[in-house]
């Protein structure tokens, strides 16, 4: 461990919606329980698909509505975002208290709208043309997760949506990081939203990128993603800040990093140089060394080459606890939520420090002979002391970006 960062920057909130409902502890109790989050797939008509399951959220639009409030017009993945920042700003104890201090909303993702796109252009192609409006597609961009989050809690300061694929949600982790550290904003959201959508299920399908049964990531036997769905916010601020108003610190941000190998439109960089990259960037940002690092969340997301390249890149980082530094998994349990995986996983790494506990991979194949680190797969998870995490995202194009969290007392 070198010089400690200047400005602290912690955790005083979490929220998400997942595959098992609204809420953080659903999503904790859904890790460590048996049962899948990767189900059968009933959004739409799955026929002609090669895989027909996905980690879905069950709640109807009429429930995510009546949590999220906000205006009749929001998309799925608009409602996701809401529900995930009620239950973030609640749990930091900010209600009421927005209206004074400067915020910035950061997000992650990938569909936003897609799926009421999707609903228009069906509409247009049937005889029911009265029944969408080319509206529709206007007010459901790729930022409108954000924007919509921004204009429901009044925020004052910089409104910024990443869509750099799967890597999305880290680097606005690391967006709302550096506005934070630089004075620019008092409170940062830093989220992400995605919802399922045909275009990007039939898009993976033809990409033969998807597995048939639940993914897999770190087995043998592993044979591509699963897609999922949801989103999550982290309430970010200084730590100085939460002290001063007695408020709580779940966790902090020690740092956040990057990188873009543009080694391929779709594959990795096969010796996992971009993510080997971010990873010590990462470090760098947080004054800390490899040997801080307690566990991994890894990118994990069952395909071949990912995999690959993803033990490469941790065997080079970790070269003295190749086979021993604790692995978890979470997208084996919910699915892949693209442009905002990294949040929900962060939101993961974090419930993981603060329980003291890594959550199970679900049971599979066995372990490749490869794979790096030690995959965390006893029932109920494992209780360890932790005191850092280290979550890794990788996205197409060569995007890769990292962030390491720890306890609010570290070190």
């Amino acid at each position: 461990m070198t010089a400690e960062p200047a400005i602290p920057i912690v955790v005083s909130g979490l929220g998400c919606v997942s595959t098992w409902g609204v809420g953080t502890e659903s999503l904790w109790q859904g890790l460590l329980s048996p049962r899948p989050g990767i189900t059968g797939l009933s959004r739409f008509d799955s026929r002609g698909y090669a895989a027909k399951i996905a980690g879905e959220c069950r709640e109807t639009l009429e429930s995510l509505r009546h949590r999220a409030g906000g205006d009749g017009d929001a998309s799925r993945a608009d409602l996701f975002a809401l529900c995930a920042a009620r239950e973030a700003v609640a749990q930091a104890g900010l209600d009421g208290r927005l209206s004074s201090l400067n915020v910035g909303v950061y997000f992650g993702g990938s569909t936003a709208g897609l799926a009421e796109g999707e609903g228009h252009y069906a509409s247009v192609r049937s005889s029911r043309r009265g029944h969408s409006s080319i509206r529709v597609l206007s007010s459901h961009p790729v930022s409108s997760p954000g924007e919509v989050v921004a204009r429901i809690f009044g925020a004052t300061g910089p409104v910024i949506t990443v869509s750099s694929a799967c890597a999305s949600g880290t680097l606005a982790l690391g967006l709302a990081l550096e506005a934070l550290r630089s004075g620019e904003v008092d409170v940062a959201f830093a989220g992400g939203s995605d919802s399922l959508t045909r275009t990007t299920f039939g898009g993976f399908n033809a990409l033969q990128a998807v597995d048939t049964r639940p993914c897999r990531p770190f087995r043998a036997d592993r044979a591509g993603l699963s897609l999922g769905e949801g989103g999550a916010v982290l309430v970010l601020e200084r730590q100085e800040s939460v002290e001063a108003r007695g408020g709580q610190s779940l966790a902090r941000l020690l740092g956040a990093g990057n990188a873009a190998d543009a080694h391929h439109m779709t594959a990795p960089h096969p010796e996992g140089e971009g993510a080997l990259i971010a990873m010590q960037d990462c470090l760098r940002d947080a004054r800390s060394e490899a040997e801080d690092v307690d566990f991994v969340n890894a990118h994990g997301t069952g395909t071949l080459l990912n995999d690959q390249a993803e033990f490469k890149a941790l065997r080079k980082l970790f070269p003295d606890r190749t086979r021993s530094i604790p692995v978890v998994a979470t997208k084996a349990s919910i699915g892949h939520l693209l442009g905002s995986a990294g949040v929900i996983e962060a939101v993961v790494t974090v419930l993981c420090l603060q329980h003291q506990r890594l959550h199970p991979v679900p049971r599979g194949g066995p372990v490749d002979p490869e794979a790096s680190g030690d995959l965390v797969q006893e029932r109920g998870g494992r209780r360890l002391e932790l005191r850092t995490g280290l979550s890794l995202s990788l996205g197409f194009g060569g995007s890769n970006a990292a962030a390491l969290f720890s306890l609010p007392s570290f070190p």
